[in-house]
């Protein structure tokens, strides 16, 4: 959610969005329905997505690839100018709906939502998107097979969703037929299809942020088809159903996806997407970013999946109207302490011993593998700067950012864990294993000893840390996450209430160190019922601070996203909450 070399997505505010000049490529040319048709984009990576069923995509590779054929109520619009890229606008919903419009209730807790015509799913005939299509995806969300890392936004926001969601996790995970069972028998009162194409949502209180949670993926249009299949399983990988301008027409897990035109889609009926190319093509397997950004200038790839442009190539590439340095506020990577791990006696479970440990690392170091400090700066909060909440503080200071070793052994000393070995899974793709390996010899002069251990194949976030069990039976200690936001502008709750609200730990979640503090879950309670978004910040602040006293995560990097495209790719729009251009929007000469 820059990170995320697939990786988590969420939050952000105004002004941030730089780059270096010329990195649209034609964009302003695409933008005018100039792009030329055809031709098949070639992109080239290292991991698959964890999830690719819509319900439960969490990384901003995902959400890049579920834009091109799973369509929500309401989107944004990709840009190289980052205020354009903050509105909420229409995407299948015909109008943002207002108070003056009648959208929206006068206490504002009911919305009313108009869909627009002409949007259809690529069936054999094709047929329409309907209000119940998107009833059906609100019901997945909490599906007991792959929910949602976002549900928790829903379930403290609309009606009878908490219970919906408890009900439905009794249900056989196994089981597709009792899952649409569930649904088909109990129903979410706060999302109610009118008619064939008017949807109402029944807030439990009032929401400012609401109509940016519609834009999220995971709230796309789910067809009839899926209730055949086991939620993101390996089936239903094999049947995606489109209404985007692409369909994915071939998957082999792990090495490749090829998507081609959605026949059924028109661009009449689609206000944010274009669709230029013939083919996408993305291709994995590939770690190294050295050799994808060797394959881009050669001109035999055109887009990098989940590397960033490598750190060596920096300094030449500065000029180059192919490369670009894009702002996308964020907290990554950031070092998450398993606090449910029965390793070393519980030590992570201990306030004391996880304070000592922040000492410990050296940012320094880490701004350099990355690429400098045009690339990152050091980041001492849970909430990155431009965003909702933020205020500059440093619990744990060190001089230079290079981290006090001795101050970490002594704090340790007076926990009675002087000796811990920690187990340590990175991500193999990227800069990953620099990172972890810095961190690591940190941890050494601290005195601590790690057991690095290689996590690769897309299975870091949905295998290792978003798996309860593993985490309490001690299979991970620590890990390097990143989070991006899920949306930007009124984005308070999208950091703080996905990484820390205890409540939510469990298969899925985003609270990867199953922290639960209950002061920390009043704040959010308090933050989601305040008045305004100014009184909401107050509270997101402090559950920042008391989230940095407990040291539940080491705040690492606030990273730029650096991206590189080759020479014939044009139109080069940026969508921050994909870390990447907007595939529906490039063109190739």
């Amino acid at each position: 959610m820059t990170a995320r070399e697939m990786f988590k997505v969420t939050v952000g505010l105004t002004g941030l969005m730089v780059g270096l000049a010329g990195c649209a490529g034609g964009g302003d040319d695409a933008a005018a329905g100039q792009g030329r048709s055809g031709g098949t984009l070639r992109i080239i990576g290292s991991s698959d997505v964890e999830h690719l069923d819509p319900s439960s995509v969490a990384s901003v590779g995902a959400y890049g690839l579920a834009r091109t054929f799973a369509r929500t109520l309401f989107g944004t619009r990709a840009s190289n100018d980052f205020q354009e890229t903050l509105p909420v606008r229409p995407d299948v919903a015909e109008r943002v709906p207002t108070r003056e419009n009648g959208g929206v209730s006068k206490d504002r807790r009911t919305y009313t939502v108009r869909l627009r015509e002409g949007v259809q799913w690529n069936t054999e005939p094709p047929r329409p998107v309907t209000a119940q299509d998107f009833v059906r995806g609100f019901e997945r969300l909490c599906n007991p097979a792959a929910p949602s890392a976002g549900k928790g936004y829903f379930i403290s926001t609309l009606k009878g969703m908490d219970e919906f969601c408890r009900g439905y996790g009794d249900v056989n995970a196994k089981n597709p037929a009792a899952m649409a069972a569930y649904q088909r028998d109990h129903g979410i009162e706060g999302v109610r299809a009118k008619d064939e194409r008017t949807l109402v949502f029944k807030l439990v209180r009032p929401a400012s942020d609401f109509l940016n949670l519609l834009t999220l993926p995971y709230t796309a249009a789910a067809p009839k088809e899926y209730d055949a299949y086991v939620p993101d399983g390996a089936e239903f990988r094999q049947h995606t159903v489109s209404n985007g301008p692409y369909q994915i027409t071939e998957y082999r897990p792990g090495l490749s996806y090829q998507l081609t035109r959605n026949p059924a889609w028109r661009a009449g009926s689609d206000p944010l997407r274009e669709r230029h190319v013939a083919k996408i093509r993305i291709t994995l397997g590939q770690d190294s970013p050295e050799a994808v950004q060797q394959q881009i200038e050669q001109g035999t790839a055109d887009l990098a999946w989940d590397q960033p442009v490598p750190t060596s190539a920096i300094p030449r590439l500065e000029g180059d109207p192919r490369f670009a340095i894009r702002e996308t506020p964020n907290n990554s990577p950031y070092l998450v302490f398993n606090t449910r791990s029965p390793n070393n006696g519980g030590a992570l479970g201990k306030r004391e011993v996880r304070q000592a440990l922040e000492y410990a690392i050296d940012r320094s170091a880490l701004i350099k593998i990355v690429g400098g400090p045009s690339v990152a700066r050091p980041l001492h909060t849970v909430i990155p700067p431009g965003n909702s909440g933020y205020a500059a503080a440093d619990h744990y200071p060190t001089s230079g950012e290079s981290g006090d070793p001795a101050k970490c052994r002594e704090l340790l000393g007076k926990t009675g864990h002087g000796k811990l070995t920690l187990k340590f899974p990175y991500r193999t793709n990227s800069v990953h294993k620099l990172l972890a390996q810095s961190i690591a010899e940190n941890l050494d002069a601290c005195g601590v000893g790690t057991d690095l251990i290689a996590d690769s194949g897309g299975s870091f976030y949905a295998g290792t840390l978003g798996t309860p069990a593993r985490g309490r039976e001690g299979e991970w200690d620590i890990a390097a996450p990143g989070w991006v936001p899920d949306w930007y502008g009124n984005n308070g709750r999208s950091i703080i209430q996905p990484l820390f609200d205890g409540r939510a730990y469990g298969q899925n979640s985003t609270n990867y160190g199953g922290y639960d503090n209950p002061q920390v879950n009043a704040l959010i309670d308090a933050a989601l019922t305040a008045p305004d978004a100014q009184h909401a910040a107050g509270y997101w602040q402090q559950a920042d601070q008391k989230i940095m006293q407990d040291a539940a995560i080491v705040p690492l990097l606030d990273r730029s996203q650096t991206l590189f495209h080759s020479s014939r790719v044009h139109g080069a729009l940026y969508l921050p909450t994909t870390a990447a251009y907007d595939y529906t929007r490039l063109w190739l000469s």
